[in-house]
């Protein structure tokens, strides 16, 4: 679906079951509502501040709340303006000049992308981040993911690593989007840095890995692709060869590739940074033990211990896929059940 064609579906479907849905509200509280089960939901709004009741919240409210500035953010001189992926819009909006984007995820991919379509001057710094094909062998690779079962993966058959990693480089930019390497960033025009170290008298220092995350990134995608061929061969699949994709190269091109480890901001002419190293989330607003010592909910597959109270919508929720819309039935599915069951032992007590 496109955009608009989303929202549509979520229009019709918010009419097909006469849900009542307050847009333009900003929740500023959820608590106990001081009686033995339910709670008090505060929310401000053009008509000023309301509260609701029910014996049930679900937070569906994602984990994106705030952007992740590295603290090396202060040391960056005062004339450099400094934006995250929430703030940036366009080209347009920034001083002009050379602009350094941070993070080699798919916000940093896409955004670098975005300034090197309008000729701006680029430096890229990105770490340790796998890629992926948009499409390989006549389909996107979101279908090959399911088709492999790695949107199934269970949270809890997977250790950390995998949890915490970035999600991998790719672009949904365009009719069926397209695969963005940072090889290609740089044929492009950008200049590829390091993982940045720090900031000292105006000179941005990176480390000398860059080859290294340009090997772990090309391998991270060599290895989808290994998979999706053995899985279209053992499963005798009808599938076309694979495409040509000139951002999916080989690395012979890497020794072509020469990455920055020291920026003076200043020579270079960078007048911007956008941070494009991920959120945070931030439930101050839930008035409630449900999170640990780092601000995380406590929960288990959305099931949080406060009875009545659920989250959903969350990355490894209860799989890998928890956190994209697809994957979010399943895990609707099981809470409604839980909130079914209740409200019957509710009522029959």
């Amino acid at each position: 679906m496109s955009h608009v064609e989303l929202v549509h579906y979520f229009e019709s479907y918010a009419s097909t079951f006469d849900i009542d849905v307050r847009v333009g509200h900003n929740v500023t509280k959820v608590g106990h509502d001081g009686r033995q089960a339910g709670f008090a939901v505060e929310a401000n709004s053009d008509a000023g501040t309301e509260q609701f009741e029910s014996p049930y919240v679900v937070i569906a409210s994602g984990i994106a709340h705030q952007p992740k500035i590295p603290s090396i953010a202060s040391k960056l001189p005062d004339d450099i303006a400094q934006l995250s992926t929430g703030t940036y819009r366009s080209p347009a909006q920034l001083p002009d000049g050379s602009v350094l984007v941070v993070g080699g995820g798919q916000s940093g991919g896409q955004i670098g992308e975005d300034l090197l379509g309008a000729d701006r001057e680029v430096y890229f710094s990105t770490s340790k981040v796998g890629r992926v094909p948009r499409r390989y062998r006549g389909a996107d690779f979101m279908y090959w993911m399911l088709e492999l079962g790695i949107w199934d993966l269970p949270t809890n058959q997977v250790d950390a690593e995998v949890i915490l990693a970035t999600n991998p480089l790719t672009s949904g930019v365009g009719p069926r989007g397209h695969t963005i390497s940072f090889q290609q960033l740089a044929f492009d025009g950008a200049q590829l840095m390091g993982r940045l170290l720090d900031v000292e008298n105006g000179i941005v220092k990176a480390d000398d890995l860059g080859i290294e995350y340009l090997t772990f990134s090309d391998e991270f995608s060599a290895d989808l692709k290994h998979k999706i061929d053995e899985h279209i061969a053992k499963e005798g699949i009808d599938a076309p060869d694979a495409e040509t994709d000139s951002a999916d190269n080989d690395r012979s091109h890497f020794p072509k590739i020469q990455f920055v480890t020291e920026l003076d901001l200043e020579a270079a002419d960078v007048r911007t940074v956008i941070w494009c190293t991920g959120f945070s989330a931030d439930f101050s607003w839930i008035d409630l033990p449900v999170t640990d010592a780092v601000g995380m909910p406590i929960h288990k597959e959305g099931v949080s211990e406060v009875p009545g109270l659920y989250f959903i919508g969350f990355p490894w929720l209860a799989s890998r896929k928890s956190g994209v819309i697809f994957g979010i039935g399943e895990d609707a599915e099981r809470i409604a059940a839980d909130i079914g069951g209740k409200s019957e032992r509710s009522h029959s007590d």
